[in-house]
């Protein structure tokens, strides 16, 4: 990525007078682009302003604006007004039916996901934006709702086709009447160039955020992890990371990352002690209304004591504790559902329940040791206690880790963007906060039920004020840099929407915060070193990511339905790959994709693994102690714990835009990237469940999961959204491998598809490679190592020379090339090697790992 451009300080300002003001019309009650209606029936207190009326001026860099301002007449910003000023503005912004789009909605507070439709009826509450399907002039056109001063904008349904633009500022003393840019329409002939047009458009109008572009994304990004969420939930401990490390460097794959997620923190509930930790939690939303007392590590871990891991002295410990603990907090867990449940139906005699909750309660308390806590002890902080030295504590634990673990370059913990769950406890730190009730917006009331809502409005949040954001994220973070860790998870984002009453609405108490957190980025993790999460709204997007580089763009990995569909478990890794396919339309324009960890031995885990192998970003799993699957985890990490990355970003392919690849019944999922060396199709049966409008849901379609037979063809690829990658779509003639096939198929541009079939939560990866001609007539294409899903990213350089090939890959396997004819000479590091070459085309060397050479190997092709 290019590294950070002119400040924001530095106003580039328009010199000339742009040509083609716009393509775009507004009169007569229809919004026209190149007069094609797009909408009708426009009420007259919506406006249409050009880009170039509008933006005069802009703090992104030269290069950027001027970028924007080729390309203003293709865009504008809808704005409009109403009698009265309000928090809360409402109104048509006209009709359409019959036209095909494609859309991304809240489906949670904090999670987002794809939509599609023909009428402005269809649409979802708090749609974040939507692509028409114009092919009248075969274009497409998006419309963006945007921040406009104090407001920010989503889209909603309305009746007989209507669409409705909805803008609050989410305070009541936050009122106006008239928005001039309330959202940003955008055309163009490619729907992948339009989603960077548009929001490079909005990039130079608003001036809050920078582009992906414009940012470098976390080391990590080219690396394999592992998250302790799934293996302890808020049972983890140093003991229990110490043994999970180590069973992955056993196994062949050391992680390069680690990220210590929720448990970690010390936090407690109100009317507890508030210098003692909250004890023996397990499962998530038991912690959801605790909050931060302190910024320094929970007892578990203040306890850690210096090289207490090694040697004779190691202290015993039992690997299936933690599954131990997780499932009988899920049967105590169920009790309290059932006695919940049998309240609500009248049962008034519940001492049957609470003698079963009791004693569950009792055992729960019994496996973690008695005496209330994780491990015999007060429970008080030792924070700044002499008993607090060097060789104690997190910064011990993160010593030793590293020093017993080599390549373990970074360390991230988890936090909430309030701190904790239910934020800060007031008078507990030098900071200043207070207990504030949650108001969601009517916005909101279309979104899925969910667990965490219910409980973050049960207990309020402990807000920091924001006047001191600066001081509270630096608080924490020069703390935690302090003690090795490089990085962290920044969870639950969208609370802030929550609390803004008192605080001048949404927008400035996200501006605040989002200005300390960026700040304390800059300073204390490299700029990089944060994963954002449950972020999936605009506000975040369009004011948190001016520092921001990475977030997860799907929801959680769920390896069962928490609602009990037994289904649930097959079903909901297809909702998930959709979930991170079609949001990366548009987040990945501000921040590198994260399609989130997985578990390796789930049933589905080859599912999982396909699409991470392809998907451009981080590879990472939270796989339990002793649940690990190494065989697949090689499919996808090289031995040095680095990974065979594409270079772009995967997004679905053209034909699968306005599909629904979830409940049609006849729709495969395909996204598309780039390797250095060629471009990679994944094809997968995704069918099976999806949202529920009606029951405001997503749940299981059963009739849809089945087999299913789509098409592929190197058209599909989309060569010209990557510099690198242009000369590429340029080939005569391609050599497509198919990974779970495990055969070459010749292909041109003019070729017939290739037809796959694929089961129920089953994949094929494509990887297409230009063929060269070499030699006296010798076709020739590297494929790259066939033992990992994503072959063509084993290729690390490739040179012809007239009667040579030389090829540099990197792993170990056997490496894979179609050559029409037999090499003369094969040479793996200038040693000539025995190589097999089949009539097929296929030609096939054995490579080791060269560890020397950082697993390089150079291969040379003679004939």
């Amino acid at each position: 990525m290019a590294p950070p451009n002119d400040p924001a300080s530095a106003i580039y300002t328009v010199t000339k007078p742009t040509k083609n003001d716009t393509v775009f019309d507004l009169s007569g009650g229809k919004l026209s682009v190149q007069n094609v209606p797009l909408l009708s029936d426009i009420p007259g207190n919506v406006t249409f302003r050009s880009f170039s009326s509008v933006v005069k001026s802009s703090s992104a860099p030269p290069a950027l604006f001027d970028r924007a301002l080729s390309l203003s007449h293709r865009g504008g910003f809808l704005g409009f007004s109403q009698r009265a000023a309000s928090d809360r503005l409402t109104t048509s912004i006209g009709k359409f039916t019959g036209r095909d789009f494609v859309s991304i909605f809240r489906f949670k507070t904090w999670w987002s996901t794809q939509w599609v439709g023909t009428s402005g009826s269809d649409i979802q509450m708090e749609t974040q934006w939507i692509m028409l399907d114009v092919p009248e002039i075969k274009s497409y056109a998006v419309v963006i709702p945007i921040v406009d001063g104090s407001f920010r904008s989503a889209l909603q349904p309305g009746a007989d086709g209507h669409a409705l633009l909805c803008a609050e500022s989410g305070s009541s003393s936050v009122r106006t009447a008239a928005l001039g840019a309330a959202a940003y329409v955008h055309v163009s002939d490619n729907p992948y160039t339009l989603m960077r047009d548009a929001y490079t458009a909005v990039r130079c109008h608003l001036g809050t955020f920078r582009l992906i572009e414009e940012k470098a994304p976390p080391p990590l990004v080219n690396k394999f992890g592992w998250c302790t969420w799934d293996a302890f939930y808020l049972t983890v401990e140093p003991a229990g990371i110490w043994h999970g490390v180590k069973e992955f460097a056993e196994g062949g794959l050391s992680p390069r990352f680690l990220i210590i997620d929720d448990g970690w923190q010390s936090i407690n509930v109100d009317g507890q002690d508030p210098h003692e930790d909250a004890k023996n939690l397990v499962l998530g939303g038991t912690q959801m209304t605790a909050r931060l007392h302190r910024f320094e590590e929970c007892e578990k871990f203040q306890k850690y004591q210096g090289g207490s891991m090694v040697g004779a002295k190691a202290p015993p410990f039992n690997p299936k504790k933690p599954k131990m603990l997780i499932n009988k907090a899920i049967e105590l867990e169920m009790a309290e559902k059932a006695r919940d449940k049998a309240v609500l139906a009248g049962v008034t005699n519940l001492t049957e329940y609470e003698i079963q909750i009791e004693k569950l309660s009792k055992e729960l308390e019994a496996m973690f040791g008695g005496g209330g806590g994780d491990d015999k002890g007060s429970g008080k902080s030792c924070s700044g206690c002499s008993c607090k030295t060097e060789n104690t504590g997190m910064k011990a634990f993160t010593k030793d880790l590293r020093s017993n673990f080599k390549g373990l370059d970074d360390i991230y913990v988890w936090h909430a963007l309030a701190g904790a769950w239910g934020g800060v406890r007031p008078g507990a730190t030098h900071l200043k906060a207070k207990i504030v009730p949650c108001k969601l917006s009517p916005g909101l009331d279309g979104t899925m039920t969910d667990l965490a809502v219910v409980k973050i409005v049960e207990g309020s949040i402990g807000l920091v004020d924001p006047d001191q954001a600066d001081d509270f994220y630096d608080s924490m973070h020069s703390y935690l840099a302090k003690v090795g860790i490089t990085g962290v998870k920044v969870d639950v984002i969208h609370t802030l929407e929550y609390v803004s009453e008192d605080y001048g609405g949404r927008v400035d108490l996200a501006k605040a915060y989002y200005k300390g957190l960026s700040k304390s980025l800059k300073k204390n993790f490299n700029g990089t070193g944060l994963i954002s999460s449950m972020q999936q709204c605009n506000d975040f997007f369009f004011l948190g990511t001016e520092q921001i580089s990475m977030g997860r763009v799907g929801d959680d990995f769920w390896f069962q339905d928490p609602n009990g569909d037994p289904m649930g478990v097959y079903w909901l890794q297809g909702v998930h790959m959709i979930h991170c396919a079609y949001n990366s339309m548009w987040m990945g324009q501000f921040i590198q994709p994260d399609w989130d960890m997985f578990q390796s031995d789930h049933c589905c885990a080859k599912f999982h693994a396909g699409s991470r192998a392809i998907c451009g970003g981080p590879v990472y799993v939270s796989d339990s102690l002793g649940g690990h699957d190494f065989d697949l985890l090689k499919k996808l990490v090289f031995p040095d714990g680095t990974i065979p990355k594409c270079v772009h970003f995967a997004l679905p392919t053209r034909d699968c835009l306005f599909n629904n690849p979830l409940f049609d019944s006849k729709s495969i999922l395909k996204i598309w990237n780039f390797n250095k060396y060629g471009g990679v199709i994944g094809a997968f049966n995704c069918q099976g469940a999806g949202w529920d409008p009606k029951e405001q849901r997503i749940k299981g379609y059963s009739q849809c999961y089945k087999p299913l037979t789509g098409s592929v063809h190197v058209s599909n690829l989309e060569w010209d959204q990557k510099a690198e990658a242009a000369s590429l779509g340029e080939a005569e003639e391609y050599a497509v491998y198919l990974t779970e096939a495990e055969r070459i198929v010749l292909t041109t541009p003019e070729s017939e598809p290739i037809s796959v079939t694929l089961q129920p939560s089953t994949f094929e990866i494509f990887s297409f490679v230009p063929i060269k001609k070499i030699g006296e007539g010798a076709k020739f294409a590297p494929i790259g190592l066939t033992n990992l899903f994503n072959s063509g990213g084993t290729i690390q350089g490739l040179v012809y020379d007239e009667a040579v090939a030389k090829v540099e890959v990197k792993g170990e396997g056997t490496f894979l090339a179609y050559s029409s004819v037999a090499p003369k000479k094969t040479y793996v590091n200038g040693a000539e090697a025995v190589f097999q070459w089949s009539g097929n085309g296929k030609v096939q060397v054995s490579i080791p790992w060269y560890e020397e050479c950082g697993g390089i190997s150079n291969l040379t092709f003679v004939y």
